[in-house]
């Protein structure tokens, strides 16, 4: 799990930013932040792999954090205005990568996860190719052991199909082999009843969310 924090003046983005994030399995917004001053406040507190960060701020603005001498995550620079000489003056500064805020929202999740592998956004026409490779959710190892089975079975629990008879009809199977399924299921993400199981598998992005959006953070 990719631990972020936000920092920008604008609530509204920033809110809206944070609950699109929080529906990406392998990423969790553990704190968010007004401005410059308040994030540098509370900087040494922070324990995030990845810092999301608006450049023009009331008090102290983004650039100025990033010129002040202290030691800052990874930072993904997001602003409404991104003229070149910004993008320089931010990369310079010590910006690991930089987006407008129109960006998709799975644009802004495949630069945290970028930026989290140790990775430099380019700001060319490369840009796409490094996004597109990090687009995909890293997920849990224990998503992996799932058998195909599991992972039917923990989709119809996330989406409320909860009963042993419901899900032996949904999936065809007899209600012994799901509960055997279950046991498995149980075991291998450490969880004790079917509505753990559902909201783990959502986490771990086995279970899609189904309101999730993935459209332009600040058009929300």
């Amino acid at each position: 799990m990719i631990r972020v924090a936000i920092v920008d003046d604008h609530q509204l983005f920033a809110e809206t930013l944070a609950m699109g994030l929080s529906t990406i399995p392998d990423i969790d917004v553990s704190a968010t932040f007004g401005d410059g001053a308040e994030l540098l406040d509370h900087l040494d507190e922070l324990s995030v792999e990845v810092l999301v960060m608006d450049l023009e701020m009331p008090g102290l603005s983004g650039m100025e954090v990033l010129e002040s001498g202290k030691t800052l995550p990874p930072t993904l620079i997001v602003t409404m205005h991104s003229s070149e000489d910004q993008r320089r003056q931010a990369t310079d500064a010590g910006a690991a990568g930089f987006l407008p805020k129109a960006s998709p929202l799975v644009d802004v999740a495949a630069a945290i996860r970028a930026l989290a592998q140790g990775a430099t956004l380019p700001q060319d026409t490369t840009l796409s190719e490094v996004l597109e490779a990090h687009a995909s959710p890293v997920l849990d190892p224990r998503a992996a052991a799932l058998t195909s089975r599991e992972r039917e079975l923990l989709v119809c629990l996330a989406e409320g199909t909860t009963s042993t008879a419901d899900l032996a009809h949904q999936l065809y199977i007899s209600e012994k082999t799901v509960k055997n399924h279950l046991a498995s299921i149980f075991d291998k993400l450490e969880v004790a009843d079917r509505a753990q199981a559902a909201l783990e598998a959502i986490k771990l992005g086995v279970a899609p969310v189904r309101s999730r959006n993935a459209n332009r953070p600040g058009g929300l």
